[in-house]
């Protein structure tokens, strides 16, 4: 299992929110670079980074910052208002090794059908759910599709990576959805990692018994509940 560290970005700073909503914005690091710098040194495999702006706006906003992250040299998986093939491309220039496409999963299929088809390797699909069911646009709105029913979806289409977040634990240290996870990892083939709530190694330990191929840590990070080399460590373990 592979753990990545999370690194989401508003007005250009590193940010945290809880549970998705934009009221509770508050900056944990000096800058995104910053902490993509402290990652690498702590050994990351693989960095998660959101474009927040981006997922409100529903276009690519802090590409530049992303950017500067990816000449870091470590692999960068990046959601956030990828709306259009020319937004995936544009991400794919730039070198991002995995491209997350969130609401247009549920909002327009055949982006995600060709995105699969043409960057098998680089397509990825997010998942937010809140009590089961998707929510799209920034968290904004929630639906009426079952999380493992999109997943499914995706997995026909051709998806090999799906992140799947429980919007109620996200930021609140309070643990992963295992249950959920469960029965997502029951439904699919596809690699899942998991996101929102991961507070400590033991959460680490229960998504690795899971089978799950990574799991994304962020507010545990920056509030110091859980150590990252710990985490890897633990991740690497046969």
């Amino acid at each position: 299992m592979i753990i990545l560290p999370a690194i989401d970005i508003k007005d250009g700073q590193c940010v945290r929110l809880l549970r998705g909503e934009f009221g509770t914005v508050h900056k944990v690091a000096e800058s995104p670079k910053k902490s993509a710098e402290n990652f690498i040194s702590a050994k990351a495999e693989f960095l998660h980074v959101v474009d927040l702006d981006g997922a409100l706006e529903k276009k690519p906003v802090n590409h530049e910052t992303v950017r500067q992250i990816i000449e870091l040299g470590i692999p960068v998986e990046i959601g956030g208002g990828i709306r259009s093939e020319k937004d995936f491309e544009m991400y794919a220039e730039l070198g991002a090794k995995r491209i997350i496409l969130g609401s247009v999963a549920l909002t327009n299929k055949p982006l995600v059908k060709i995105c699969a088809e043409k960057y098998p390797d680089l397509t990825a699909v997010g998942i937010d759910a809140k009590d089961g069911f998707v929510s799209t646009e920034g968290w904004l709105q929630q639906g009426t599709t079952r999380f493992t029913d999109l997943a499914k979806e995706m997995e026909d289409i051709g998806v090999k990576y799906v992140i799947f977040t429980d919007i109620s634990r996200d930021g609140t240290l309070g643990g992963p959805n295992l249950e959920q996870l469960a029965e997502l990892k029951n439904s699919t083939t596809m690699n899942i990692i998991a996101s929102g709530g991961m507070r400590d190694i033991e959460d680490v330990k229960a998504c690795k018994e899971l089978g799950l191929y990574g799991a994304i840590c962020g507010k545990s990070l920056y509030a110091g509940t859980l150590d990252l080399r710990e985490a890897i460590e633990c991740s690497q373990k046969e």
